[in-house]
């Protein structure tokens, strides 16, 4: 195991999301997303997260060229394998927006956990990031593809290049709560990132994931914890994403319910989001991802803003968290 690159002393109680100076859903300019990244690294901010599907590799290019400046043992970075990027042999001036990236389509996206393919993956990272480790590399999102093939096959793989120090640590990087609790179960795990499953919202990574992590010393980075935007504003609303689509009647009722509560308590309903996940002890670290420098600042805040006990015990008491 590498408890040091995995620690939440390494990792912070916040870290940074690359998948918006990928272009996600919008297209950043190369000075915007650098000030996005600058603003990250002032507010305190020493870990990255990225894959080569942020933007068809931009991501790790312009978080790449940002550290480059950095002092290479003050930063942790995560990045994912598992998806492989090919030429795309037909590409005519199109855009990756199929995907929600805003980028153009000179590469298309190839499941490949073999051996060689999470071996190539890591080599094109580390050139496209320009740096001579990976931090923590995760399988990312087998469960999309083939979960049994990228269990078999991905992990092991992963595990062998930390055994080699090729990378720091290892670990899955998954929407899905099952998938994530069979990867602790069937692989050798450093750490899982779990993305909406484990939020003020929504707790199914509470049933087996969390429980199987601790037990077998497993961290966890808990990522999407505004439930795609959801409960990132004080009073939810109608016209809000969740889970990357609209927002059904219940959980709109649910959300609204929580932010009264927090209102109640003194407490806007995203520092509550924020920091909820952190109170678990197998959670390291939350990420969260920005390319506006006003919305980076602001959850660097609510990261470290006062949350009084009561809240959290009147959240259970109705019912609104386990």
């Amino acid at each position: 195991m590498t408890a040091d690159v995995t620690s939440s002393e390494r990792l912070g109680p916040l870290g940074y999301g690359a998948a918006s100076v990928g272009n996600l859903y919008r297209e950043v300019s190369d000075e915007d997303a650098f000030a996005a990244l600058d603003t990250a690294w002032e507010s305190g901010i020493r870990y990255f997260d990225t894959a080569p599907h942020y933007g068809l590799g931009l991501s790790e290019r312009r978080l790449g060229a940002f550290l480059a400046a950095k002092p290479r043992d003050e930063f942790v970075v995560s990045t994912k394998v598992g998806r492989v990027l090919d030429p795309n042999p037909d590409f005519a001036g199109g855009r990756d927006l199929e995907h929600g990236f805003d980028v153009p389509d000179e590469t298309v996206r190839r499941f490949d956990p073999s051996e060689d393919g999470v071996r190539r993956s890591i080599d094109d990272s580390l050139e496209r990031l320009g740096l001579d480790r990976i931090d923590v590399a995760f399988l990312h999102d087998p469960d999309s593809y083939d979960l049994d093939r990228g269990l078999r096959e991905g992990l092991p793989a992963l595990a062998r290049l930390r055994d080699e120090g090729v990378v720091g640590a290892v670990g899955i990087g998954t929407n899905s709560a099952d998938a994530a609790a069979r990867a602790v179960a069937e692989g050798d795990l450093d750490l899982v990132m779990i993305a909406g499953r484990y939020t003020l919202l929504e707790q199914p990574a509470l049933a087996e994931l969390l429980p199987l992590c601790e037990r077998r010393g497993v961290g966890v980075v808990a990522a999407a914890v505004y439930n795609s935007g959801l409960l990132s504003t004080a009073t939810p609303g109608a016209s809000g994403r969740y889970n990357y689509g609209t927002v059904p009647p219940e959980v709109l009722a649910h959300a609204m319910r929580l932010a009264e509560v927090c209102r109640e308590a003194g407490v806007d309903l995203p520092i509550a989001a924020m920091q909820y996940p952190l109170r678990h002890p197998a959670v390291r670290s939350v990420v969260v991802g920005s390319a506006r420098p006003a919305e980076i600042v602001e959850n660097a805040a609510r990261a470290h803003a006062a949350v009084p006990d009561a809240l959290w015990a009147r959240l259970r008491d109705e019912g609104l968290i386990p």
